[in-house]
């Protein structure tokens, strides 16, 4: 099992007691307490927070060993050449540390002004954010890109003039993306407008990325089965081998000494942190909260259903003492399994 954090990049905007200062200092924490990644947020307005790979770059030389991940960037909002630019620079300074956890944008209506106010379609976010990640692949495996698409068109493009040793590259060729999915986000969905999103879903996952991050239905260990049957379907109708893909899962908790102690302080956080969506889901699908033995049946629970990566955020404004209590009382029991 792997364990990283997410360092919540908007808290030092809400939280008076946790600065920017305090989020790369945690990194370090993080990382001296057994934990093998660090991530952060993405939000242009919408949710605002501090910018995620600018963040990555300075954790980059905080840390040594934890890779450093997005949970998760929203790919359709960015011009793909200058990201591909950006990442493959981030990947250079952590010497191949990166994970792009890469999304389309949920149907908030924030994120739809965010994309309103770029000048994009937000109706066409899916084909923008398959086009994206194939240009994005294409430069960071083969140092160049040809790609006629609807919304992107390259004629021979890469970071190369001719004059320098080579076309400016990551280390690793090509970084990992985990594909977020969340298609039961907003609650139950007709069978057939399921079915084929899952099944697109899949497609993307298998075909761009190395791995599947969900989130935000914690109540539904099911739905892990259910997506990862189709993932798996897709591989195998696609002669791909996704055995080693990343099977991640974004939970946000809350450990106290009991369960109501940890349900009033996480549902003041998160009223915070997700203003829109904390109104229009269950706060209980965030994830858990209560004593430690709770949260490692939850986690157990999903671990059993496939989940091979869990990205831990806390929903709690004392982010260094949930931190040490997690690495203290929750990650000995899986690292002695």
């Amino acid at each position: 099992m792997h364990f990283g954090v997410n360092l919540n990049n908007r808290e030092p905007l809400i939280a008076p007691e946790y600065s920017l200062q305090d989020l790369l200092d945690l990194s370090t924490v993080v990382e001296a307490n057994g934990f093998d990644s660090v991530w952060v947020g993405d939000s242009l307005f919408s949710k605002p927070r501090w910018e995620a790979i600018s963040l990555l770059s300075a954790i980059s030389q905080r840390t040594e060993q934890v890779k450093l991940g997005t949970s998760c960037l929203v790919t359709s909002t960015r011009n793909p050449l200058y990201l591909a630019l950006e990442w493959a620079t981030l990947d250079v300074l952590s010497n191949g540390r990166t994970i792009l956890g890469a999304c389309m944008g949920n149907p908030e209506e924030g994120v739809r002004r965010e994309f309103a106010a770029l000048g994009l379609d937000f109706k066409k976010r899916a084909g923008i954010f398959e086009e994206g990640l194939s240009v994005l692949r294409s430069l960071w495996s083969e140092g160049s890109v040809s790609f006629q698409g609807e919304h992107f068109t390259y004629d021979d493009v890469s970071f190369y003039s001719g004059t320098e040793m080579g076309p400016l590259m990551p280390v690793q060729s090509p970084p990992p993306i985990w594909v977020v999915s969340n298609i039961r986000l907003l609650g139950d969905l007709d069978s057939e407008i399921a079915n084929r999103r899952l099944e697109r879903a899949c497609r993307r996952i298998v075909e761009l990325g190395q791995g599947w991050l969900t989130c935000c239905r914690a109540q539904h260990p099911e739905e892990v089965v259910e997506q990862l049957g189709y993932l798996n379907e897709a591989a195998a109708a696609m002669g791909v081998d996704i055995s080693d893909y990343a099977i991640s899962y974004q939970v946000t908790m809350n450990i106290k000494d009991s369960e109501a102690e940890a349900e009033a302080a996480f549902d003041q956080y998160i009223s915070q942190y997700y203003p829109e969506l904390s109104q229009s889901m269950d706060l209980s699908n965030w994830g858990p909260v209560g004593r430690p033995d709770q949260i490692v049946e939850w986690l157990d629970t999903f671990r059993q259903a496939g989940v091979t990566h869990f990205v831990c955020r806390f929903g709690d404004l004392d982010q260094f003492g949930q931190v040490e209590r997690f690495a203290k009382e929750i990650l000995p029991h899986f690292n002695q399994n």
